[in-house]
């Protein structure tokens, strides 16, 4: 049996905004947006190259949008492997990016942790091995 997860769904406050902000400052790109309803729409986004898409999901009760930016509970949520951290990190401090955590090198690599344009935690990771 092989599986591999597909996608993620991640809550927003609204889909325009969570387009810009994942497609203009983390460079991932648009695979999809489709309209649903007057309401929904089904919007994927992802880091070139990926296999695991990110599903933009706009929050549609009181429930749902008290958990925007805090869908792991205050922990990293999302991790972000790159084949050149100080490349993306810098591109993305230049573009407003909130990093929480210096960059540091660990055993796996280097990490640093940033902020989405929610407040969800993601670490930035060039892990030891090239394999992304």
């Amino acid at each position: 049996m092989k599986q591999q997860l597909g996608q993620i769904a991640i809550l927003v406050k609204d889909y325009d905004e969570a387009i810009a902000y994942y497609t203009q400052v983390l460079d991932f790109e648009l695979l999809e947006d489709t309209q649903l309803s007057e309401t929904k729409r089904w919007v994927r986004v992802s880091p070139p190259g990926s296999s695991c898409h990110l599903l933009l999901a706009k929050a549609a009760n009181e429930a749902q949008k008290k958990q925007i930016g805090f869908q792991a509970g205050g922990r990293v949520f999302l991790f972000l492997y790159t084949d050149d951290f100080y490349r993306d990190y810098e591109k993305y401090t230049s573009r407003g990016v909130e990093f929480i955590r210096e960059p540091a090198q660990e055993e796996y690599g280097i990490v640093s942790v940033f902020k989405d344009l929610n407040g969800n935690l993601w670490d930035l990771i060039e892990r030891i091995s090239s394999d992304l």
